[in-house]
């Protein structure tokens, strides 16, 4: 677990929430007086039509739905109920190619995880996507000795780079539908003018890094959907506003360079108590990148209730109006292609970990809960993947 406890690192925007964390939720305390979802949510309707998958009802649209199976291979391989409702429910499986697992030593690969959930995928008739190639973190100790070692050069590390992911995504080519070849290179705090993060694949490779890496994974499978994933991007937030304006400015920087770049991935980790959501800006924002001729994955996509109350029934319906709203803005964008949760049950949660509530209560982000049952979540889905357009 050793991985996972690291993978917190990864989205610290959703646990520094302020005096909001270090508050007792109470059903409809006087926090939520001003959140109209509260009310609102208690007066929608969540039903569907029809008892068909999500798979089926994306299918329908011309849509992938999918997930991020959050268990190591150990525990999803043990598990048989999350194996079936994988099956059920998913038309492509997220494996998660962390560099500390895939390459633990300077000379050594390790597949055994990877190569399980390609079998289990392809056994099954569900696509296989690989997440992430490239990344600041995660990174296996003897590759930080290198960064920290001042005789270490660029060449060395550029050979290093290039081998990590030639290896990778050779040993997968003509089996993986799309790769997450460079995750979260943006960072506007860093305060660089481009907008990049510093990070040691700058420090050592220049911001080209980018670039590099998707040519060195198109030469290792031609054929594979290459894309460039991103997170904190989906609030009308000043932070959040200027990330979509570097992220912008980096697509159009490759595409201009003629790099074979051919989706972006926006994560979507959501809050469910999050009201600074401004759909005009969204549809403008992935209006813009669509422009650039690339198609849009939403790649993990979850609902944080952290902050909401305490009420199981009332915390369901705030997270799936979460769901729908965000889903009926995106979906309305024909270059989306795919929607993938960041987790199928509510059993399986990286939030569990990183934004878990202060009341202890377990938390439910996901479309299935821990019993592996549809919850509102899941009709929420189904409502927006029925009433997108067609592809």
């Amino acid at each position: 677990m050793a991985k996972h406890q690291k993978l917190l690192k990864r989205r610290d925007f959703l646990i520094g929430l302020g005096a909001l964390a270090s508050m007792v939720p109470l059903a409809y305390s006087s926090r939520f007086s001003d959140y109209k979802q509260v009310k609102a949510s208690g007066e929608r309707d969540f039903s569907v039509v029809g008892n068909t998958s999500l798979r089926q009802r994306a299918a329908a649209k011309g849509l992938i739905y999918g997930a991020h199976p959050d268990p190591e291979s150990p525990e999803f391989s043990q598990d048989l109920q999350l194996q079936s409702s994988f099956i059920q429910e998913c038309a492509i499986l997220v494996a998660g190619f962390y560099w500390i697992g895939s390459q633990p030593s300077a000379n050594n690969f390790d597949f055994t995880e990877t190569d399980y959930f390609a079998k289990f995928a392809s056994d099954n008739g569900i696509l296989f996507r690989g997440h992430p190639l490239i990344w600041h973190e995660l990174i296996p100790q003897w590759l930080n000795d290198k960064f920290k070692n001042p005789q270490t050069t660029s060449s060395e590390i550029q050979d290093i780079f290039t081998n990590h992911i030639s290896t990778i995504v050779k040993r997968y080519g003509g089996r993986v539908h799309s790769w997450d070849v460079v995750n979260e290179a943006i960072e506007t705090d860093d305060g660089r003018r481009d907008g990049l993060r510093v990070n040691s694949w700058l420090k050592f490779l220049g911001a080209d890094y980018i670039e590099l890496a998707f040519r060195i994974a198109a030469q290792a499978d031609p054929k594979a959907l290459l894309v460039y994933n991103e997170t904190g991007l989906e609030y009308d937030t000043p932070r959040d506003e200027a990330r979509r304006n570097a992220t912008l400015k980096l697509l159009e920087r490759l595409k201009s360079k003629g790099v074979p770049i051919h989706a972006f991935g926006i994560q979507s980790h959501l809050l469910g108590h999050q009201t600074q959501f401004n759909p005009n800006k969204l549809r403008k924002f992935l209006a813009d990148v669509a422009s650039l001729g690339l198609k849009i994955l939403i790649t993990e996509l979850d609902v944080s209730d952290r902050e909401l109350p305490v009420n199981f029934a009332a915390r369901d319906r705030i997270v799936a109006g979460v769901y729908e709203d965000y889903l009926s803005v995106v979906l309305e964008q024909p270059s989306v292609i795919a929607v993938i949760t960041w987790g199928l049950s509510d059993k399986y949660t990286w939030l569990s970990q990183a934004a878990p509530r202060s009341d202890r209560l377990p938390v439910r982000p996901l479309p299935l809960d821990s019993n592996f049952q549809r919850k509102l979540a899941w009709n929420a889905m189904a409502r927006a993947f029925d009433n997108a357009p067609k592809r």
